[in-house]
């Protein structure tokens, strides 16, 4: 433990390091200085998503699914299907990502 009112590095009621750092530590006033890292709170409508997002991504695995299964029975001869029963997949997941 440190006794009250020093910091760790300090020896004495002195600091113990020299150059640069002594200087820093030494010449800045008693007070907390104001960091410039403030982060404001999150408003709690950002935290909640939209109510029709799940329906959103589920119709999205859905059709995606439904896409894939189409160009197997019915379309064999076209690749379209299954880029579209793709693309509505990865919307799924990427909706699936944004629910909170």
């Amino acid at each position: 433990m440190t006794p009250a009112g020093t910091k760790p590095g300090d020896v004495g009621g002195k600091v113990a390091s020299s150059g640069p750092a002594k200087a820093a530590r030494t010449t800045g006033s008693s007070a907390v200085a104001p960091s410039a890292r403030y982060t404001p709170p999150i408003p709690q409508a950002a935290k909640e998503s939209p109510p029709w997002l799940p329906a959103l991504m589920l119709a999205l695995f859905v059709i995606g699914g439904v896409a894939i299964m189409l160009r197997y029975l019915v379309f064999s001869d076209s690749n379209w299907p299954m880029l579209v029963g793709l693309a509505c997949l990865l919307g799924g997941l990427f909706t699936a990502t944004k629910w909170r």
